[in-house]
Parts: C-alpha cells; sequence; structure tokens
C-alpha cells in the first residue's frame, strides 16, 4: 500500500522516515518529493508498504504524530491525476499566433 505523508520538515531524510514506519512493519520504499531545481524538499513524501494490514496501522499511528516539530498528515496516497484540467497544453487560449494582450 503506497502511504502518503504530508506536513514534512523539510531536514526529514527518507531514512528518517523507513525508521519511523518500521515500527508498524515492513517499508518497502521510501520517497520525499523534491523541487526539481533546488533539490528542496517540497514537505511530502511516500511509503510503500507491502502488508496492507501494517499500512493501515502505520496510518493510524503515525497521523498526527509529531516528527521534527511537525504534525504529520498521513493516509493513502490517491492515484496522481496526470492532468487534472482535462485538456493539453499549457493552459492558454489559442490566439492564432497573435497575443491579445
Amino acid at each position: 500500500m503506497n502511504i502518503y505523508v504530508g506536513n514534512l520538515s523539510y531536514n526529514v531524510t527518507e531514512e528518517d522516515l523507513r525508521q519511523a514506519f518500521e515500527a508498524f512493519g515492513q517499508v518497502a520504499s521510501t520517497s520525499i518529493i523534491k523541487d526539481k531545481f533546488s533539490g528542496q524538499s517540497k514537505g511530502f513524501g511516500f511509503v510503500e508498504m507491502p502488508a496492507k494490514e501494517e499500512a493501515q496501522a502505520a496510518i493510524a499511528g503515525m497521523n498526527g504524530k509529531e516528527m521534527n516539530d511537525r504534525a504529520l498528515n498521513v493516509n493513502e496516497a490517491r492515484p496522481r491525476a496526470d492532468n487534472q484540467h482535462g485538456h493539453g497544453g499549457s493552459g492558454r487560449a489559442r490566439t492564432g499566433g497573435r497575443s491579445r494582450y
């Protein structure tokens, strides 16, 4: 089961996440999402736990728990919507090559 972990302190490492969640069972992987330009944590990440029962126990046990002075927001990860607006492109209206502004 893939678990979303939000409200992470920027100095929490993937190893910190692994250790915290291993208290509830086997952890297959951890990842902290980082800004692609600066490398700075975006303040959230994911933990993959193969056993659903252990993952649910981890969610219950870690949600609201403080880690580095931040109360964690932990729940089952939802599938990522690649295109949330229902259309492709830059989100700008087509103007025939001329700017309307």
